[in-house]
């Protein structure tokens, strides 16, 4: 047997590799050093028959398929999350997480507590998509149902299973942008159509205003409402004054809402030193320029949370001037394009970084408690204020603690940021869309979904009293009371409890077989008259100046109805000197109601003369009492009068164990001296 021996490479084909002689299958078998030649040493030593081995083609070693592992963790994770079990996601971080809560719905962790990092007070990532057991608040992914495949179909792809599942929210974007290019741009539809393309860089202010009207956001507004990042904001406000020309659509809209609640937060003679201007030129000329700077950036069919920003803010600009009812059906818009955007959801949030959904957050609440607030006042009961969301309230955290960057939440110092009144007001509306008076009186069918639900209906103040004990204990009794924000903070919650006390009592005893005692009566009327303190602090004070543009959207008119009515009744209970006086004094602050007052007072002097008794009391009791200023109700005002803070709630010609509010001559009020559309109007600024 000759020897095979390897031929030399062509000079001319260097490029040639020389075929690689394998090890014959002996030496292979028995794992020896082949000498690779044929018959190989090996072979001709044992004397057996030599043959070369030859090379198979390569098969790829076939993986598990990441499409169906994904899948496997998908499926793993949720059994996690319906069991409440705390486990690390596997695309989802701790920055994601929703609030712990107890039976009642709220953390149970020690309100001194300072130092807290906000994954250990927001509880584990699994809570975002289901806060309670049974309520599952993210919806499935039709597009990822589409293209689900069994474990055991053809696995031929296979090689290509990581992509599959990527691709779902890839062919469900090609659908959409699909649709939204089958019809040309409709922005018009709430603005109008323009004849011609608006120069928007010549609606900005000076440059000197521009931030005159700035540092007016930053003090009067942005503390309320916190829906701006201001350390981040502000170095694109400083850049695009500079260049008014050159500045992005959304930006733009966003300055432009920024200077139009500006000027609604400012006094008339304020407009005129800062800007030697009137105010309401002012607000008209920003007002057209934010409208304008809107359709620029397509607001109606845009995802940027400034663009639905700059929305917000030009709707709360334009509430002096608008019916409730058409404000309502804006505000709606705005509410829809929130959802779109999934702010109102934490598994759409959890997509975001910790700042982008932090401010989402803040943005939705205030979206949300502004659309409770009109929907009060043109009587529409169906509020987006309602237990079918999940976004969780902000975080007590201030702007500079949170960066771009940021992976993990920022450690809670302390119990009063910068946000503490955006945060009260949130947790405090968070509480109410999950209580049943609330419920009862806007949408009675989702009490199955409310997390406060107490079965104990018989217990006056049972679902407000725990409620009010962890705000004092987390947030009111570290306020500083000289603290403007602080002030408004604490008399904004305690009027919000106080009226919410006098609803649950109106929840309780709404039924006509259910008798209320002289002892409920001295209750409601306690709360009622709280309502009345609280509201009279706050427009009384010097601290609150910057925010009254706030409060003038929030009058206590059932506090004042059921005083009235309560005093008509009972002029001579034990609460009517304390009650007249406490309504002296908010008449003062509010100019408001004179005739019904009056009217009661009269019930009270005849009840008085009537015992031989005479009749004093400290305050103004009798100013204004003049029939020449009364006026009818306007026609199509609407049909609820009893509307206020923070929810939709309404009892007008409910009877409630004697109590009606037809009793009321509410016909005699003083409609003359009223605008109801800013309650109160400018002119009482």
């Amino acid at each position: 047997m000759q020897e095979q021996k390897t031929q030399p490479s062509d000079p001319s084909g260097a490029s040639t590799k020389p075929h690689k002689i394998l090890a014959c299958i002996q030496c292979q078998k028995r794992k020896v050093k082949c000498d690779r030649k044929l018959p190989c040493a090996n072979c001709v030593k044992a004397g057996s028959e030599c043959i070369t081995a030859s090379r198979t083609p390569y098969r790829r070693r076939r993986r598990f398929p990441e499409r169906v592992l994904l899948e496997r963790v998908r499926h793993y994770e949720q059994l996690l999350e319906k069991e409440k079990i705390k486990y690390e996601p596997l695309h989802s971080p701790a920055a994601y997480a929703s609030p712990v809560t107890n039976a009642r719905g709220y953390d149970s962790s020690d309100g001194g507590e300072s130092g807290r990092r906000a994954d250990d007070v927001y509880g584990t990532p699994s809570e975002a998509a289901s806060t309670k057991a049974g309520r599952e608040f993210k919806p499935k992914n039709l597009w990822h149902a589409m293209n689900q495949r069994t474990p055991d179909s053809d696995d031929e792809s296979d090689d290509d299973g990581d992509s599959d599942a990527s691709h779902d929210g890839v062919r469900g974007a090609v659908v959409k942008r699909a649709w939204d290019h089958l019809s040309d741009s409709k922005d018009h539809l709430l603005f109008g159509l323009r004849k011609t393309d608006e120069d928007v860089s010549t609606l900005h202010p000076t440059q000197a205003h521009i931030f005159k009207l700035w540092q007016t956001y930053l003090d009067n507004v942005n503390p309320l409402l916190k829906i701006t990042h201001a350390p981040s904001l502000q170095g694109r406000v400083i850049d695009a004054a500079s260049n008014v020309a050159d500045i992005n659509p959304s930006l733009e809209a966003l300055m432009f809402s920024i200077y139009c609640v500006s000027v609604l937060s400012l006094e008339e003679a304020a407009c005129q030193s800062m800007f030697a201007s009137s105010k309401e030129s002012l607000l008209k000329s920003y007002q057209y320029g934010c409208q304008q700077a809107l359709l620029n950036c397509g607001f109606l069919r845009s995802s940027d949370r400034d663009c639905l920003t700059a929305l917000f803010l030009y709707l709360v600009s334009i509430r002096e001037s608008t019916d409730p009812m058409s404000l309502s059906s804006m505000l709606s818009i705005a509410v829809r394009i929130a959802q779109r955007m999934g702010i109102h959801t934490e598994s759409g949030l959890a997509k975001c970084t910790v700042l982008e959904a932090e401010m989402r957050r803040r943005l939705w609440w205030s979206l949300i408690l502004f659309d409770a607030r009109i929907c009060e006042m043109c009587d529409f009961k169906s509020t987006m204020l309602a237990p079918t969301w999940d976004c969780r309230a902000p975080l007590n955290a201030n702007d500079f603690d949170m960066r771009a960057e940021m992976k993990t939440p920022p450690v809670v110092q302390g119990n009063t940021s910068e946000a503490l009144f955006a945060v009260v007001r949130s947790e405090l509306a968070d509480f109410l869309r999950n209580s049943s008076f609330y419920l009862d009186f806007t949408c009675p069918a989702l009490k199955p979904l409310a997390r406060n639900i107490q079965h104990d209906d018989a217990l006056e103040g049972g679902e407000i009293a725990s409620l009010e004990k962890k705000f004092e204990e987390t947030y009111f009794k570290f306020c500083d009371p000289e603290n403007p924000l602080h002030f408004m903070t604490l008399w904004t919650a305690r009027g919000f409890l106080a009226k919410n006390r006098l609803v649950e009592h109106y929840s309780n005893f709404s039924h006509p077989s259910i008798q209320q005692t002289d002892t409920h009566r001295d209750i409601a009327i306690t709360h009622a008259l709280s309502m009345l303190q609280s509201d009279t602090a706050l427009m009384t004070s010097p601290l609150t100046k910057p925010f009254r543009w706030l409060l003038h959207l929030y009058f206590p008119f059932p506090g004042y109805i059921h005083t009235v009515q309560d005093l008509r009744r009972r002029p001579l209970s034990a609460h009517a000197d304390r009650a007249w006086g406490v309504m002296s004094d908010n008449y003062q602050a509010r100019f408001l109601f004179s005739r019904a007052v009056f009217q009661a007072w009269e019930a009270r002097e005849v009840a008085v003369r009537g015992k031989g008794r005479a009749i004093s009391l400290e305050g103004n009791v009798g100013v204004g009492a003049s029939d020449d200023v009364a006026m009818a109700m306007p026609v199509g005002f609407g049909h609820d009068l009893l509307y206020d803070l923070d929810g939709g709630h309404s009892f007008a010609g409910s009877d409630f164990a004697g109590f009606s509010a037809m009793d009321l001559d509410i016909g005699q009020m003083d409609w003359m001296g009223m605008n109801w559309s800013t309650v109160p109007s400018r002119s009482w600024q």
